[in-house]
Order: C-alpha cells, then structure tokens, then sequence
C-alpha cells in the first residue's frame, strides 16, 4: 500500500503529460513543444499554473490570462491517471506486470479523452500502445494468448462495426486489438462490462429523446476503457464465478 501511495505523485504528472497528448494528437501538433498553453488565448502557463490538480482548484477552473474556462476534463484526466497507476502497484507490486499494466491504463484514459471530446481514437495513440503492450506482455509472461486475444476481440469488434456501423467505428475496433494484447483471456469481461454500461446513457437518450435519440452518437471508446479496467482488476475472478455459478 505504501508503494502504491507513492506512485499517486508520477501518476498526476502523467496524467497532466496526458492531458497533452489529448488536446494536441486529434489536432495534429506536436506533443513536445511548445510548452503548455490555453487552448483559447495561448497563454503560455507558468510552472505554478501546471501542477496537476491544485493550479485547477487555484484557478477555479480559468486561464489567468484570459479567463476561458479550463475544461473539467484536465483534472479529471490527471486524478484517474494517479489513482489507476497506484492501483496497478497495488495490484501488481513492484513487478514488470505492474509497469505494463500501468502503461496500458493511461493508453486508456488518452483515448477516452479524445474520444469523449474529439469523438475520434486516433491511430498514432491506440495502434503503437498496442504493439508496445503485446510485445510487453509476450515478454514478461511468454505465451500465445495475447495475440490470440488481441486478434480475437479485433474479429469480434470488426464483425459489430458491420453489422452495426452507425454504433461502432473504426476507432473502437482497434481499441479492441489493445484491451485483448493487455487482458487475454479476460477480454470478454471488458466488452461485455463496456457494452453493459454504454446501455446507460442509451436509455437515458431514449428516455429523454425518444426516437430522436437514434441519431445522437454516444461515444464507445470510454465505455471499452471501464469494462478494460474492471476486467485488468477483477477479471480473473469475474470469469471464474460466471463459469462456476
């Protein structure tokens, strides 16, 4: 727990490296220079306006020099970062699973921010997390069930997007390929916990819109990300209860 406590501080500094990567992948610019800046004036942050979380809630939530509205995404991208890379050295210790497993949850929180304010997952972020995550984890636990997974949940996906093209993009597809390299045999957990609780916003949607509501795209990528993190947490034993119960 102790390590796990510690690794918050590194999680909230990738977590506001990440916020980067979201705004300025879909746009095409590079994530290296120049330095942080507001999106709406360019004003170029000082470092006591860049410290994940506290310069947000020092700031209330406004550039200092032109006073936009911060969206609420910055924080909420640096907190979920922290506490998904404590939680992998919790779960995992000091191991290299712990370090793979850390990697592929902020692969998950880059896509989940573009696809929630882009509605796009770019390839230059899913496709090389993907191979990095294959390629890590055939490395530190040797086996074929990854790239059967990885191929395996990428079939399925494919096989949705067409059948139901107007629900499912090419984005979510090759998602598919970075939650089955990562997950394995637990990957069905994650697309059924994903497809179960983008339900929800569906039936609100319908509720409040009714038929209209079919023309109203609700992003998938974040919904894939939870039921990702449920089954890297909980998969095993979720697969072992629906077998035996």
């Amino acid at each position: 727990m102790a390590f796990a406590m510690l690794a918050l501080a590194p999680g909230l500094a990738l977590g506001s490296f990440l916020n980067v990567v979201a705004a300025r992948v879909p746009l095409r610019r590079s994530i290296v220079s120049p330095g942080s800046a507001c999106m709406s004036c360019g004003h170029e942050l000082a470092w006591n306006e860049n410290v994940p979380l506290l310069s947000y809630a020092v700031l209330r939530g406004r550039c200092k020099g032109c006073g936009a509205r911060i969206p609420l995404r910055y924080p909420a991208v640096e907190a979920s970062a922290a506490l998904l890379v404590a939680g992998c050295v919790w779960k995992f210790g000091l191991h290299p699973e712990s370090l793979v497993a850390a990697f592929f949850c902020l692969a998950l929180v880059a896509v989940s921010a573009t696809d929630l304010e882009h509605r796009i997952i770019p390839n230059r972020i899913v496709l090389p997390s993907a191979a990095a995550v294959l390629v890590a984890q055939t490395a530190v636990k040797p086996s074929a069930e990854w790239v059967i997974a990885a191929a395996g949940a990428f079939t399925f996906m494919f096989v949705l997007a067409l059948i139901y093209p107007a629900g499912m993009g090419m984005g979510d597809v090759k998602l598919a390929i970075l939650l089955g390299a990562m997950l394995g045999r637990t990957v069905p957990v994650a697309l059924m916990v994903g497809a179960l609780s983008a339900m929800v916003p569906a039936v609100v949607l319908f509720s409040r819109h009714g038929s209209k509501a079919r023309k109203m795209r609700v992003p998938f990528g974040p919904f894939l990300a939870l039921g990702a993190v449920v089954a890297l947490f909980a998969g095993h034993p979720l697969v072992h209860l629906y077998l035996h119960h």
